[in-house]
């Protein structure tokens, strides 16, 4: 059955009594109210989707009524009864943001399904607005992780700039999480409800890169059978984001700086322009000012973008949150999966603040779900850890920063990798016995992904 609040506003007891019934009887909940004033209180009151109203009541006029709480209640959709036909009323109620309006008496039949309409409408606004209020929290500056002085000063010159709706560069190495800052500075800028959309230049070839950007038109090669809106018109009224801009073709870069300039550009196999409002924010790991000077980017393109530059640090420059984006990527895991994992040991964070991180937080998110995967416990240890990280922790400490325990095993493991899990070998390398191996492996949780071949404990 129908399901929904609906407020009925009529001041004539029987007519009310009458319509609160029917709508009962469709299963939705209905609220009475016999004026404005009566109105305005429930609407405070209680979450109303949809409002039946008459236009002449004891305190004023249902059509002005519906202004004012389209103003206040955007998502309410109101219906008009009106006693008489009057097609001016009806045209007024509508541009005053009515749904819909109806003749008492005469259009009874046509009520339900109008409320029904009505609802549908104004619970997928709800929904719309419910679901941005979740994109824009999860994608807002609060979100992005980290304590260290390095980051915070980043989303600080990132929070500044959202708001002036200027072109911006980020630089920064694959994985810095440049993508991440862009959406922070479209969900805190001035077209939030706009759409975010988003392209890495180094995925398509020349051409196909032009025709996803700029659109075309029907015909303009083979294969184009339709026409087809690039992703600068699909993102018009919000923002578009060029990851990898440095990746694009020169010539292209010709018709991006009209965009830029001009808010304008030319659809391949088109004849004229289209115009559109986008705000461009463009990312980058190479150095552009170097590509400038040999020729590889566009010098006015260049400088266009870099109006606004932020530099996003690479992990190994803020270790300070290494701790803290590791445990948000646990919970993130743990969440997904049905490893009850709840901390992480001191000697595994330890290795995870050593390591060099050349994929940056992305390879970070990566190891923590792989982690998390392998874990038997409720605690993330060094066993979880690749055996790259088990060896360079090794190779870059003396013998004194770990217990024995620790040392045997980083060295049973080293040794492991060596031989790709030829038990056999790995035992005569170590000049133990072959028993013996076999114990420590169970001793030290070596389980299987910690050596080229899987390990299958001796039975």
């Amino acid at each position: 059955m129908p399901h929904g609040n609906i407020l009925v506003v009529e001041d004539d007891v029987k007519i009310r009594l009458l319509l609160k019934r029917i709508l009962s009887l469709e299963g939705y909940v209905v609220f009475e109210a016999a004026d404005l004033r009566s109105a305005l209180r429930a609407l405070v009151k209680e979450n109303i989707e949809v409002i039946v109203s008459d236009v002449m009541l004891p305190d004023g006029n249902g059509i002005e009524f519906t202004k004012d709480i389209k103003s206040r209640y955007s998502n309410a959709e109101i219906i008009i009864l009106t006693a008489h036909a009057n097609i001016s009323d009806g045209v007024q109620a509508m541009r005053n943001g009515a749904f819909d309006y109806l003749t008492k008496g005469d259009d009874n039949d046509k009520l339900i399904p109008l409320v029904s309409h009505a609802m549908e409408k104004a619970q997928l606004q709800t929904k719309l607005v419910e679901l941005e209020k979740q994109v824009k929290q999860s994608f807002n500056f609060e979100n992005i992780v980290g304590k260290s002085p390095q980051i915070i000063e980043t989303i600080a010159l990132a929070e500044k700039v959202a708001p002036a709706d200027t072109t911006v560069l980020l630089l920064g190495e694959t994985g810095t999480g440049k993508e991440l800052f862009a959406k922070a500075i479209h969900v805190s800028g001035k077209r939030p409800t706009g759409a975010f959309v988003a392209l890495n230049c180094s995925a398509f070839s020349r051409n196909l890169l032009e025709s996803e950007i700029f659109g075309h038109k029907a015909g303009a090669f083979t294969g184009a059978i339709k026409d087809k809106k690039g992703l600068v018109e699909e993102a018009s009224g919000g923002t578009l984001f060029l990851d990898e801009i440095g990746e694009m073709d020169i010539d292209l870069q010709a018709k991006l700086l009209r965009v830029l300039e001009t808010n304008e550009f030319i659809k391949v196999g088109d004849t004229k322009y289209t115009k559109v409002d986008v705000r461009i924010i463009a990312a980058t790991n190479r150095n552009l000012g170097d590509d400038v000077k040999h020729g590889k980017f566009r010098k006015d393109l260049f400088y266009r973008l870099n109006v606004f530059t932020i530099h996003i640090p690479p992990l190994r420059e803020r270790r300070k949150d290494i701790p803290l984006l590791a445990g948000y990527f646990l919970q993130m895991f743990r969440q997904k999966s049905a490893h009850p994992v709840e901390s992480m040991s001191k000697e595994f964070l330890d290795l995870l603040q050593q390591h060099e991180w050349r994929g940056n937080i992305r390879e970070l998110k990566n190891i923590m779900e792989r982690a998390v995967i392998l874990s038997t416990g409720p605690e993330l240890t060094a066993s979880n850890l690749p055996l790259e990280f088990l060896a360079a922790g090794y190779e870059s400490h003396s013998l004194s920063s770990f217990n024995l325990n620790s040392v045997e095993k980083m060295h049973i493991q080293r040794v492991l990798k060596h031989t790709h899990g030829n038990k056999v070998e790995a035992a005569k390398l170590l000049n133990i016995g072959l028993t013996t191996l076999y114990r420590k492996i169970e001793e030290y949780k070596l389980y299987p992904g910690f050596f080229d071949v899987e390990y299958s404990p001796k039975r």
